[in-house]
């Protein structure tokens, strides 16, 4: 699974670029989405490179972002499974799974790092980075 980070606000954005970002549900700065990897998804992501943080997650790390951060579509339920959600999400994708397709994220603790890359260091392919910058993030 890919996990797609948006790090840039709507300021200034083109209309074309937005309008991605809306279609792949990341709506608001600091919210971030799982994608499956198929040959379709490298082209968006490659499109909107410039906006978004993404890279590989690991199973631990899908499993704490779904515990701390995964919302019910059905309000009355508070407690979820992260284990068995996570296990449905790499099976059939996220709209089987019975949670909200995004996740809602804290700004990262101790800032982006802007040294690696100008203007914001976190933007594009992380690889397997992405991992720290998300454990930063709930």
């Amino acid at each position: 699974m890919i996990l797609v980070i948006r790090i840039s606000g709507h300021v200034e954005m083109r209309k074309d670029f937005e309008e991605t970002l809306f279609r792949m549900r990341l709506r608001k700065k600091y919210s971030a989405v799982l994608l499956k990897e198929t040959k379709d998804s490298q082209p968006l992501l490659q499109a909107v490179r410039n906006f978004v943080a993404f890279g590989k997650v690991d199973p631990k790390t899908m499993e704490e972002l779904i515990s701390k951060r995964g919302k019910s579509l059905d309000n009355k339920i508070k407690k979820i499974d992260s284990k068995k959600i996570a296990e449905i999400i790499e099976k059939d994708g996220i709209e089987k799974a019975g949670i909200k397709p995004f996740f809602r994220l804290h700004p990262p603790r101790k800032g982006i790092d802007s040294k690696s890359h100008y203007p914001k260091g976190v933007l594009g392919d992380n690889g397997d980075k992405i991992n720290e910058l998300v454990r930063r993030m709930l």
